[in-house]
């Protein structure tokens, strides 16, 4: 039988996929920040993306009935509106990696389907919104944002986001309130915040769908470790995007998205209250 979270996440799997889609239509504009893309580099791109699936059917002899069956599945993944979660989970760590291979500062992660701009201010002292009854260890979390120089950034935001206990994002999920576990802080003169929320569980991505079907024919899991989203900004410097996590997860050596890095892993200490505490700071880049 399966667990009341359990059915919470397949029941709004779907429905999260859709959001999810309809979101990055809101939220970005994918096509007017490359307008200027030369026509050698999008030859280069599509040529060598192209060659390599052509390739990998020639070297494993790819059936017309393997061929027709990625057909009916790439179809099928648009009409779940999952590619979002598709090239968010399998993609984007990829271009992470070199996206941000240049930094000094603090390593970044995947952004994931689920962020939304705006969510609501709470100072350089405060806790996100959540349910009276939001099940999940307290955690206060402190830190300092600071550039390379170690110059504290006076101003910089710190933008949190993350899952609540069934696995599930506020926006992306019904019955859960707008802006519930989402909040943006604002450091204090001295560069610090002091966040308190709750620690996130480990979560299954959307299953129901067509990324679920490739996950089953493959014999892989859906699993992601519990993790704490974040973006942190400042006049000036380049925008970190990142993932931190938990000691201890099963799925931190086989996150389904390959988002895991050892410079993101926290340290909680425990409370007397039955909370813990965690201190992790940020460096950003300055803005080249």
């Amino acid at each position: 039988m399966p667990t009341t979270e359990q059915a919470a996440q397949t029941t709004t799997a779907a429905a999260s996929g859709a959001s999810a889609t309809e979101r990055f239509h809101t939220d970005k504009s994918p096509f007017e920040a490359v307008k200027d893309t030369p026509k050698e580099r999008v030859d280069l791109l599509a040529r060598e993306l192209l060659y390599a699936a052509q390739e990998t059917i020639r070297k494993h002899k790819v059936t017309y009935d393997e061929f027709n069956a990625l057909k009916a599945w790439l179809i099928q993944v648009g009409r779940d509106g999952e590619w979002p979660l598709f090239l968010d989970v399998w993609l984007e760590h990829v271009v992470e990696d070199v996206a941000t291979a240049h930094r000094d500062g603090s390593k970044g992660s995947i952004e994931g389907p689920y962020y939304v701009p705006n969510a609501p201010e709470q100072g350089a002292d405060g806790a996100v919104p959540m349910r009276a009854d939001e099940r999940g260890t307290p955690l206060l979390w402190e830190g300092t944002v600071t550039s390379t120089d170690g110059t504290a950034l006076v101003g910089a935001t710190v933008e949190l986001w993350q899952a609540d206990a069934d696995g599930l994002y506020s926006q992306f999920a019904p019955g859960i309130p707008e802006w519930n576990l989402r909040g943006t802080f604002t450091v204090g003169t001295d560069g610090r915040f002091r966040i308190r929320t709750i620690e996130p569980a480990p979560y299954q991505i959307p299953t129901d769908g067509s990324c679920g079907k490739l996950i089953a024919a493959a014999g892989w899991h859906a699993w992601r470790p519990a993790h704490l989203h974040v973006k942190v900004s400042a006049p000036g410097h380049e925008l970190l995007t990142t993932q931190l996590y938990f000691p201890g997860d099963p799925h931190n050596d086989d996150d389904i998205a390959n988002a895991v890095k050892p410079e993101l892993m926290l340290e909680p200490v425990d409370r007397a209250d039955s909370g813990r505490t965690v201190e992790y700071g940020f460096v950003l880049d300055p803005a080249k």
